[in-house]
């Protein structure tokens, strides 16, 4: 009788967020690192939440993502996959899914964050929360990390994809020249002198998306700036729309690049405030489709991991 296999752990990280109105004071004390938020800012954001469905809906979306990525990669009948979901900032947190997923005795847990461009202040933050937990539970599995995969050529396919379909919602007089606004969430701007590779990584996804998209215009800004005192990486998209609009543009298609599935960000900052903003100059704005749970965010993520794990064959 053959030997069974120990099982592989894929461990999807992402952000996370608040689950119910009541858990967004909470949350944010996890992302500001235990600094209390101010009242003021802290029902702003609620309002946020209110405004696109009482709750982050990216949780949700992950854990779709896992489920059927699991599904799919046990088609071959051995269920070898185990994939399991940890957040860094909301519960599962990733301390608490790794604890978890040591209970089926995996031969390897592939760590793997839900963003494709890398950086040492987002995806790099998630490989140190499971070094932690490693830490914590002092467990000898072995672990490695899927790496950029920010112009893998299915990713890039899906979101030219998505463009295109996008640019379909506007006149068909005008969608030749409609610009596509490229978006990603800024970073704060020391990171520069850090010579983190987050700006090549995302400036990669745009250059990559951009070669398949013809002669359609193009521009890119950092969107979703946090409230702190320090500087962070622009252009802004507010004053990229203005720009747009100063040249004579009365439509804008915003793709946002730097993420993979809707949250806050997309929901509220692109569809609700930056709409908003077009509508008041005479603009019409829309924005793409999310991957989320999609067949197309699946191929990316098998074909992703195939090769992560390809590599960690040579490397045996």
């Amino acid at each position: 009788m053959a030997q069974t296999q120990r099982p592989i752990a894929v461990l999807l990280m992402a952000m996370g967020g608040p689950d119910c109105l009541e858990n967004v004071e909470p949350f944010l004390l996890d992302v500001r690192g235990g600094r209390p938020t101010p009242p003021e800012l802290v029902e702003e954001i609620r309002a946020r939440y209110r405004a696109t469905g009482g709750k982050s809906p990216a949780v949700g979306i992950t854990q779709d993502v896992a489920r059927k990525l699991e599904r799919t990669l046990n088609e071959s009948g051995d269920a070898r996959y185990r994939v399991y979901v940890g957040l860094r900032h909301w519960h599962p947190f990733i301390k608490e899914t790794y604890a978890e997923l040591l209970k089926a005795d995996p031969e390897h847990v592939i760590g793997f964050c839900m963003a494709p461009q890398q950086s040492s202040l987002s995806t790099g933050a998630y490989k140190k929360k499971v070094e932690e937990a490693r830490t914590a539970v002092q467990h000898m599995a072995s672990v490695s990390y899927v790496g950029s995969w920010n112009r893998h050529p299915k990713l890039i396919a899906a979101l030219v994809h998505n463009i295109r379909q996008g640019l379909l919602t506007f006149p068909a007089g005008v969608r030749a020249t409609v610009p596509v606004l490229f978006t990603a969430h800024s970073l704060p701007e020391r990171i520069v002198a850090m010579k983190d590779p987050y700006p090549d990584e995302v400036k990669g996804t745009v250059e990559a998306v951009t070669a398949q998209l013809g002669d359609q215009p193009t521009v890119f800004a950092y969107q979703s700036q946090g409230r702190s005192s320090e500087p962070w990486l622009g252009p802004t998209v507010e004053s990229t729309l203005e720009a747009l609009h100063r040249q004579g543009h009365r439509h804008v298609l915003v793709a946002p690049v730097g993420f993979l599935c809707d949250h806050v960000e997309t929901l509220y900052d692109i569809d609700i405030e930056l709409k908003q903003l077009a509508t008041a100059k005479g603009m019409q704005l829309e924005r793409m489709a999310m991957l989320n749970d999609s067949p197309a965010m699946i191929g990316i993520l098998l074909d992703v991991l195939a090769a992560h794990e390809s590599s960690l064959c040579l490397h045996s």
